[in-house]
């Protein structure tokens, strides 16, 4: 029992720190495990082979299978005419959309479709993406806490709940507190959340939120200059220095091709690079710096030239690669300025940094290059929208593909695994995507992450571990009662979630709350609700959830952000959850 705890708290500690891959810690969580006898050979596979595992996986497909069609992007430019001119009718129906997909659908999926069009109609309409892009994460989870499949959560604490020989969860079970969720938090945003969402980056510019003023420098070409009558790239100052030419400004306009034009005296160079070396060049190169100049977005992004923004998305083959190894890039000769990853801005030896999960990248470059990026499955341009692509009979094979497993599934016809398993194949079958699109819309990380932690759920529970626990620790608590009990699992679910992996946080909850709910003689589907819920939702942080990274560099914010608007409803989900949970599932 002690050897478990002792690794179950390191697993944890790793999880928290963030600094290793959490599917990595898992297996080599599980690894250990098994090296010291902790668990059965045949319960090494119990993750892998997992319903909950295979059911996610196929549920990936699905959601990837509808999204491909261009249905989803085609509802969500839908919402211009619905919007209307103000900031709380664009909130509300981006809201409201968004949870009514992600009901059904992988939340990561709708926020990667919905963050250029959430980005585009803000703009349009003067509204700060900052006002707008929490609303969009926080309801993609309330949204996914009303149905069965909505997240991964669900179907993780569903699969415990069988093993143990409990009774499924209907599919639309969770349904009545998953709408008094949505009903409350778009209440609480519209109302409260107007006074705490911040106000920023509306119509900012993007060097100022990338933080390049010091590394973007105006360099003006002197008589003496050896480079007069070179093209930039032919000079090869580019390979001596690492010093980029963002822009080349001839009696203040820009040209056509900077790279390719010759230059002349006078003409300003706009550089990016390291600052030192950018001030070395000024007698080196025979240059003048002018120490006056602001540069602007639009001399970034003047007349051919265009500055944009891409999002490294959770299935993008970038993801590990290195810029200079990413072709896509190189391909298009399109100049990288930075790089922002969960608010922390990287302008240095940016070559070198390997791609993470929901890095933004400011690149600029000519007009027909960008557009020729817009529509790569690898990156999400989220200032302005792509062309719309709708196979609109795909899409309806797709649409009813979904619709049959909700019904298989609600109406008890097949489990849910055996329905999602009929859907994947159904979007591949029909070909609305190819296998390869099958096997890459999987994030994988998930998967291999239940592989690891959902068998230390069960090393707990076998060595008794979870017993101790719960004779020890959480029978006194509940003497007071089962709803403070509840109440004690949600808030230990939030804060845990909000600080690891909301999977591994139910995975490793459910067996205790089981074990628990046995030793107290009461109904464990409460205390699930509880843990799934909680698990399932999480406000306070950036890294709590996928979907509040996805939209932390797009919306410009700080940590502190989310933790003004996130804490609150946290709070108030918490309390609905103790008051109404007991009430649909008594103990």
């Amino acid at each position: 029992m002690i050897l478990v705890g002792a690794v179950v708290v390191v697993t944890m500690a790793f999880f928290v720190w963030g600094k290793v891959r959490i599917d990595i810690v898992a297996l080599c969580s599980l690894v250990v495990l098994f090296v010291l006898k902790l668990i059965t050979p045949e319960h090494v596979l119990y993750g892998i082979a997992n319903e909950a595992t295979v059911t996610i996986a196929s549920m990936f497909i699905i959601s990837a299978g509808l999204a491909k069609t261009g249905l989803v992007e085609w509802a969500a430019r839908k919402l211009d005419k619905l919007a209307g001119k103000t900031e709380l009718r664009l909130m509300l129906v981006v809201s409201l959309t968004a949870a009514l997909l992600s009901a059904f659908i992988i939340n990561a999926a709708v926020v990667a479709i919905f963050i250029p069009v959430a980005m585009v109609l803000s703009k349009s309409r003067k509204i700060a993406p900052s006002r707008i892009l929490i609303p969009l994460s926080f309801a993609s989870q309330f949204g996914g806490v009303c149905t069965l499949v909505g997240t991964s959560t669900n179907l993780i604490v569903n699969s415990i709940a069988v093993n143990r020989g409990m009774e499924p969860f209907g599919f639309f079970e969770f349904l009545p507190l998953g709408l008094a969720m949505v009903g409350a938090g778009i209440v609480y945003l519209a109302a409260v959340g107007h006074w705490l969402l911040p106000t920023r980056k509306g119509e900012a510019e993007q060097i100022d939120r990338y933080r390049l003023v010091d590394y973007l420098v105006e360099l003006q070409v002197t008589e003496k200059s050896q480079l007069i009558g070179q093209t930039w790239y032919k000079s090869k100052v580019e390979a001596e220095t690492k010093v980029e030419l963002a822009n080349l400004l001839r009696e203040t306009r820009a040209v056509y091709r900077p790279g390719t034009t010759k230059i002349r005296v006078g003409d300003i160079l706009l550089l990016h690079g390291n600052i030192e070396q950018i001030m070395d060049m000024q007698g080196k190169y025979g240059l003048k710096i002018l120490k006056d100049a602001k540069v602007r977005d639009k001399e970034l992004s003047s007349h051919n030239l265009k500055l944009s923004e891409v999002l490294i998305p959770p299935d993008s083959n970038l993801i590990g690669r290195t810029l200079h190894e990413a072709d896509i890039f190189r391909r298009h000769r399109l100049n990288i300025l930075a790089i922002q990853r969960r608010g922390r801005t990287l302008r240095e030896r940016l070559t070198d940094i390997k791609l993470k999960e929901n890095d933004t990248v400011l690149l600029q470059g000519h007009k027909d290059d960008i557009t020729h990026i817009m529509n790569s499955p690898n990156v999400v341009v989220t200032n302005e929208l792509t062309d719309l692509y709708l196979r609109k009979d795909h899409a309806f094979i797709a649409l009813a593909a979904v619709l049959v497993v909700v019904f298989l599934t609600a109406f008890n016809v097949l489990s849910v695994m055996l329905a999602a398993i009929l859907g994947a194949v159904a979007m591949v079958v029909t070909q609305c995507l190819t296998i390869e699109e099958a096997y890459k819309a999987i994030d994988w990380k998930i998967i291999f992450l239940l592989a690891g932690v959902l068998p230390m759920g069960l090393a707990l529970e076998q060595s008794g571990a979870t017993l101790w626990m719960a004779t020890h620790v959480l029978e006194p608590v509940a003497s007071y009662g089962p709803i403070l009990l509840l109440a004690m699992f949600y808030i230990i679910t939030a804060v845990l979630t909000e600080a690891m992996s909301n999977n591994a946080a139910a995975a490793i909850l459910a067996p205790l709350a089981f074990t628990t709910a046995a030793s107290l003689n009461l109904d464990p589907r409460p205390l699930l609700v509880a843990i799934t819920f909680a698990a399932s939702t999480s406000f306070a942080t950036p890294i709590g959830y996928k979907t509040n990274t996805m939209i932390y560099s797009p919306g410009g914010y700080k940590f502190t952000d989310f933790t003004k608007v996130g804490v609150p409803l946290n709070l108030i989900f918490w309390g609905l959850s103790v008051l109404i949970i007991p009430r649909i599932w008594p103990f």
